[in-house]
């Protein structure tokens, strides 16, 4: 059994390995340190509860503002982060030991939830990459000595520099050994974008250029700070920029020379002309985007006009009677038909105005409150607002198969993303945030019929390439069914855990992601109320 020590240093929380004891060992087999100063937990009483630890740990890092964790052994780097998951204020580890992190440490790292940067002595470069992909930030401390004048001249110190340097300089021409570094150095980076080199000339510029088209490098801009009065290697540059533009986008920068610039005057009259046209070019988008500006704005004015409507319209309704409603509650207690059932008043004043209205659906902390509405089909509303006139917004709908009156097992509800205007389901994409999903209060959705105050507890949100096999209203058997929500609830990004049986209504919201029109939004939503 192997002790581990938690001491409280500052803002950090150190681990460590516990070699003495002064208590036998035997009276510890279950039995575990506490003090404010420091804690001692055995690995045994450690993986038999996590949570446990865990809840203690979180509270003692926010008592005493802790961002920080520092374990000094790797071997129990694996067992202290699975442990600590989900604690947001820790974002900082320091992996003291002087060895090589393991797939297994970068694994648990990632898992924590929290971590954003970590140091570390060695780390392979595959494991710096699988790092980076989940934003976090590596610095590692073993130092590589330098072997080439380019390792010393970019003062390419350790693995992470090499591995984030973003601009580097090149000096010709390259040694033997410059030109291995350099190769070892594109192997490794993945964030080059500027090479910076004092001197140039075809054969370098050739070499060069087969070094970073044999690893596939793109998108690099080349900046010779030189004087260059060669117009005969200035007009190849240009060529090559010509054609490298077209294929892997390495471009060549060059800093003129006085002299140069004087000699050919002619060739600067053209390239004010060129800022000229470009000048005319920004003040083309500047109009662009100022109409584009303009028509959301209008757009949102338009919408609020509608709203405006609504209100005033609910407003003059007259309301039910307390002794109605303590009625219509009798009678719910007994089988009724629920063609029979009386639509709510507010919802009279609503079908006065659109007669396709068949409820009213509101997502917490988003813009979405609006009356929904049903067509014969699923285009009609798309281009028409709450009033029926042509509109760019469209409105809030209710797929064309879904019963408004007893709910089909599916209610899909679409909706434009107006990501500019925020109108309709422009800030429905908020769901796809942490932030908002994992607030309870955005958790549960109103949608209400004509008939029935309902509300819809969310178990599934999801960004999806456009596909039709989430929006189906009604399913031939319970199998059917079944597999359905196995599919939808899997997709989800975050885990709901919220149960739905096959006796279950769910809600369905759909729309574009505003990033990319092909992609979708969904969020799936099952019934838990029926007043």
């Amino acid at each position: 059994m192997i002790k581990l020590l938690f001491q409280l240093k500052s803002n950090k929380l150190f681990i460590e390995e516990k070699k003495r004891m002064k208590t036998p060992e035997k009276m510890l087999i279950n039995t575990n340190i506490i003090s404010r100063d420091e804690l001692i937990f055995s690995d045994e009483y450690i993986e038999v509860n996590p949570q446990l630890i865990n809840n203690f740990i979180r509270e003692i890092v926010k008592s005493y503002n802790i961002n920080t964790l520092i374990i000094k052994e790797l071997k129990y780097t694996p067992l202290i982060l699975n442990t600590l998951t989900n604690i947001p204020e820790i974002k900082n580890l320091y992996l003291l030991e002087e060895n090589i992190v393991t797939y297994e440490i970068c694994e648990a790292i990632i898992n924590t939830n929290s971590i954003k940067n970590v140091s570390l002595y060695n780390i392979p470069t595959f494991l710096i990459e699988m790092l980076d992909r989940a934003n976090i930030t590596v610095t590692s401390r073993n130092e590589i000595l330098f072997s080439s004048n380019f390792m010393k001249d970019n003062a390419l110190e350790n693995f992470s520099q090499l591995f984030y340097k973003r601009s580097i300089s090149l000096d010709f021409p390259l040694s033997k050994k410059d030109e291995e570094d350099f190769l070892t150095f594109l192997n490794i980076n993945r964030y080059l974008k500027i090479i910076y080199t004092n001197k140039l000339s075809k054969y370098d510029i050739e070499n060069v250029l087969d070094i970073l088209n044999s690893l596939k490098i793109k998108n690099i801009t080349i900046i010779i700070k030189q004087n260059i009065n060669d117009i005969e290697l200035i007009e190849y540059l240009k060529k090559l920029n010509k054609k490298n533009s077209k294929t892997n986008g390495i471009h060549f920068k060059i800093d003129y020379s006085e002299d140069y610039l004087e000699d050919n005057l002619m060739e600067q009259i053209h390239i004010n002309t060129i800022k000229t046209c470009i000048f005319v070019a920004l003040f083309l988008v500047s109009s662009v985007v100022f109409y584009v500006f303009y028509m959301n704005y209008n757009s949102m004015k338009r919408v609020e006009s509608i709203q405006n409507d609504i209100n005033n319209a609910l407003s003059n309704t007259s309301t039910i009677a307390d002794n109605e409603n303590d009625n219509e509650e009798e009678n719910n207690n007994f089988d009724s038909d629920y063609f029979n059932k009386p639509i709510m008043e507010d919802y009279k004043a609503l079908l006065e105005i659109n007669e396709d209205t068949v409820g009213w659906l509101k997502v917490n902390n988003t813009n979405v409150d609006y009356p929904v509405v049903q067509a014969s089909d699923n285009d009609y509303y798309l281009k028409r607002n709450f009033k029926k006139e042509k509109d760019v917004n469209g409105w809030i709908f209710m797929d064309y198969r879904a019963n408004p009156k007893t709910l089909s097992r599916n209610t899909i509800i679409f909706g434009h993303n107006m990501y500019y205007s925020g109108v309709m389901f422009g800030t429905l994409t908020k769901a796809k945030q942490a932030s908002w999903y994992k607030n309870p209060e955005n958790q549960i959705i109103e949608f209400n019929t004509l008939y029935d105050k309902l509300k819809w507890q969310i178990f599934s949100i999801y960004v999806v390439p456009n596909t039709n096999d989430y929006l189906i209203a009604n399913f031939s058997s319970d199998e059917k069914f079944k597999e359905y929500l196995d599919m939808i609830t899997k997709r989800s990004k975050y885990d709901f855990n919220i149960p739905v049986s096959l006796n279950d209504h769910i809600l369905t919201l759909s729309t574009c992601t505003g990033n990319d029109a092909a992609d979708r939004l969904v969020i799936h939503a099952v019934l838990i109320t029926d007043n």
